[in-house]
């Protein structure tokens, strides 16, 4: 039986949109992959995280950055969609109505309540086998940031420190602690 391809996605999400139901689909190896919504913390932190990007990346005309529907198809035939993604200027000079066909520079996995980090690393991983500069794991539970980088040592931040992605992102930075959504009283 043969696995099913980006076109066979492509229908299936079309179907699914046209019919009310708005589900967030990856393909794997030929296995169409459903991916449920987060939980408000993890959509909060990423919508934090790309604001400060935004802020930063914009008005430089640096690039592109995406949220978790933005999917790519990628040197593999598989299609992920990274929870928060960027891609340079020079990469994506245009947008398109599809999916990306690159690997984007930078890809930031956040844990969902329902999420274990095995599988979130080993993602992150991929992205940077394919070509991404830097991988992001955030998590919520343990307040962390870990920087991932091709050839090097996981970087843990914790509260305190400071994220910096000086190969792409030149001057910008952003305190851990102002990741995470606020109480208020």
């Amino acid at each position: 039986m043969q696995g099913m391809t980006v076109k066979d996605l492509d229908k299936i999400q079309t179907n699914l949109c046209q019919a009310g139901y708005d589900y967030q689909l990856e393909l794997e190896d030929g296995k169409i992959i459903v991916m449920g919504p987060s939980d408000i913390t993890s959509s909060e932190i990423g919508i934090r995280f790309s604001a400060f990007l935004f802020l930063w990346v914009n008005p430089r005309r640096l690039g592109r950055i995406f949220d978790s529907s933005g999917g790519f198809i990628l040197p593999d035939t598989n299609i992920k969609a990274p929870d928060v993604s960027f891609v340079k200027a020079e990469r994506l000079r245009k947008n398109v109505r599809y999916f990306g066909e690159l690997v984007p520079d930078l890809v930031v996995e956040i844990k969902s309540q329902s999420d274990t980090l095995k599988p979130l690393r080993e993602k992150i991983q991929m992205f940077l086998l394919m070509g991404a500069t830097v991988g992001i794991l955030i998590d919520p539970d343990r307040q962390t940031v870990t920087v991932n980088r091709p050839n090097s040592d996981p970087l843990l931040l914790q509260n305190g420190d400071i994220l910096t992605i000086p190969e792409l992102f030149p001057g910008w930075e952003v305190a851990i602690a102002e990741l995470w959504p606020p109480e208020f009283d």
